[in-house]
């Protein structure tokens, strides 16, 4: 079943057409890659995803939802909908467990023990049950990537998209985030990433998608686009890239 729909899409930053009718789908489960060089348009596409761009044209429909520009249906997406960006983005005057309440809290307005609850449990499942009381100050900066990583969880996301979240961390931090991506991958979670992490996407993604100049330029099952791949522009970023 398709969790993810994307059809024609296209954005354009005044006169700068970012995106140039990209389609694609995300079946429920996969993980989906999107890589290529800065400004191909990979994040611009994750962003119009959780409805923070708004396409000039073109069709989006994830987790259930058709995007539309309506400020209620937007937060309606957004609750089945999880993003983690570069930047952390924690409240640094609040605890980590107080971080991740929040929006359980003032969005589906469930009670403060029930959100405690999913707070321990989130902070389990990315390997920081100790850390609940420690303010974001306290944590390295792969922890705290983990402490968004568990926030976004907390809303009991259907997707997760995540934009580039590793490439602030150095390669010890970026092992720890990463492998709490790859437990959720196994849990069934349906996931898009922006990523440089060659290595990851290759051996944890379903699919990968290669964009160049606003477009898809190759896609298809991870091992094989790496292995094989068909355009010269692909095989110079794969080249110049891998690590």
């Amino acid at each position: 079943m398709s969790e993810v729909v994307v059809e024609n899409v296209h954005k354009s930053f005044g006169a700068l057409e970012v995106l140039k009718g990209v389609s694609l789908t995300v079946e429920r489960g996969e993980v989906f890659a999107l890589i290529g060089r800065s400004g191909s348009g990979k994040s611009t596409l994750l962003r119009c995803m959780n409805g923070l761009e708004k396409v000039n044209s073109g069709r989006i429909e994830i987790a259930g939802h058709r995007l539309e520009a309506d400020p209620k249906a937007l937060r309606r997406l957004r609750t089945d909908v999880g993003i983690v960006f570069q930047s952390y983005n924690l409240f640094p005057h609040l605890t980590v467990g107080e971080n991740i309440m929040l929006a359980p809290r003032i969005v589906k307005d469930v009670t403060k023990a029930e959100t405690q609850a999913i707070a321990r449990e989130v902070l389990q499942l990315v390997g920081l049950s100790e850390k609940f009381d420690f303010y974001p100050d306290q944590l390295s900066g792969g922890q705290q990537q983990r402490v968004a990583i568990a926030r976004s969880l907390a809303m009991r996301p259907k997707v997760m998209l995540f934009d580039e979240v590793t490439s602030a961390l150095d390669p010890e931090l970026t092992e720890e985030v990463l492998m709490v991506m790859e437990q959720l991958a196994s849990d069934g979670m349906t996931m898009i990433l922006v990523t440089h992490e060659m290595g990851f996407a290759r051996r944890v993604a379903t699919k990968t998608v290669f964009m160049h100049k606003g477009t898809i330029w190759e896609e298809g099952p991870s091992k094989g686009l790496f292995a094989n791949p068909r355009t010269p522009e692909l095989r110079q970023f794969v080249k110049s890239d891998v690590k």
